[in-house]
């Protein structure tokens, strides 16, 4: 009855209130992948342990796998939840699937698995030879999993997208002139539009460790690192310091130029290996996981001034079945004995 009254004291504290919700949500935007790919990982109830014992408010996974949907019960912890490539067609071609799928790994457990974003398909291009068979299914398969989503009255509670990354780019330098490349445009403006119309973001791998080992030739590894000592490229009125800001806004300038102004980018990957190149050790690897943790709790890009950057990073453990180059078994911020491999903080 007094609060009320006094509207100037209610007015105060609401004021206070937002304050604390928006610092709040600062100190949780940064969440942690969680792939599966080794035969020597801990138990998901174990890696859920690990990842409340050390803070750590959001999580990625790669699959519907049942024991880790179990173990996140009562944790709270924030979810990424992929539909696989593999089952992209099934789900496309099939709108009871997709309502079944929806059931079985949502439905069942939203009570007390905090579910935030469903990932449709990751890193699917028509451009990329690994990915292409797949790009016809992303956006049918995002459509039948959105309405699965609304018929269980969760639109808007769980948020609708696929992860991108930026082979989707034809342009990226300076950031201001990001745009699509013309070989992606048809298969990625449609799913711009379907983003847009659900309120929902677009997700994007970030890594600036390939963009430098790609290019080391016109890339400092400082600026890759978020080390340089000041600006390293001049856009315009936009300054970049860091690689990281500069492929997200290339990005942001490619949605812009695409009739996607509106989006919010989360990243979804980032990170840096810590073996398997010269580049990729564990002194470079604890310098960028631990800047872009700095980075991104306060922090913003030049383009987006004042929007906080919701990131994942890449990824809880190093994973010893994982094909490919050999940096790619060396992501992990732990090892598979749940021992930190670098003192890093996510508080």
């Amino acid at each position: 009855m007094v609060l009320t009254r006094n509207k100037p004291l209610l007015a105060a504290l609401l004021l206070g209130f937002v304050i604390m919700s928006y610092l709040a949500t600062g100190t949780q935007s940064i969440g942690v992948c969680y792939g599966r790919l080794g035969n020597n990982l801990p138990s998901p109830s174990q890696v859920i342990n690990l990842y409340k014992s050390n803070g750590i408010k959001s999580m990625r996974i790669y699959d519907p796998y049942p024991e880790t949907l179990q173990a996140l019960r009562g944790s709270d912890i924030q979810l990424i939840l992929d539909v696989p490539n593999n089952d992209l067609k099934f789900l496309a071609y099939n709108a009871a699937a997709a309502t079944i799928w929806v059931q079985k790994n949502v439905v069942n457990y939203v009570s007390d698995v905090n579910f935030r974003y469903i990932a449709v398909g990751n890193e699917v291009l028509p451009t990329v030879d690994s990915t292409s068979r797949y790009a016809q299914y992303v956006l049918p398969a995002m459509k039948n999993v959105q309405r699965a989503i609304t018929t269980a009255n969760l639109k808007g509670q769980i948020k609708v997208s696929t992860a991108t990354y930026s082979a989707v780019l034809g342009t990226s330098y300076p950031p201001s002139n990001g745009s699509f490349d013309n070989h992606v445009s048809s298969f990625i403006k449609p799913i711009i539009n379907f983003l847009a119309e659900n309120d929902s973001p677009l997700l994007a791998n970030i890594y600036p460790y390939f963009s430098y080992t790609g290019n080391r030739k016109d890339i400092q590894l400082p600026y890759a690192l978020f080390t340089a000592p000041g600006v390293v490229v001049q856009d315009g009125n936009f300054q970049y310091r860091n690689l990281f800001d500069a492929s997200l806004d290339a990005l942001y300038a490619a949605l812009e130029k695409a009739g996607g102004a509106n989006l919010r980018v989360v990243v979804s990957e980032t990170g840096w290996p810590s073996e398997g190149d010269p580049a990729a050790t564990m002194n470079n690897a604890r310098t960028y996981n631990r800047n872009i943790i700095n980075h991104v709790k306060g922090g913003s890009t030049p383009r987006r001034p004042g929007q906080a950057i919701e990131t994942y990073l890449f990824a809880m453990f190093d994973e010893n079945q994982k094909s490919g180059l050999e940096t790619e078994k060396h992501f992990g911020l732990f090892t598979p004995s749940q021992l930190s491999k670098y003192h890093i903080s996510f508080s």
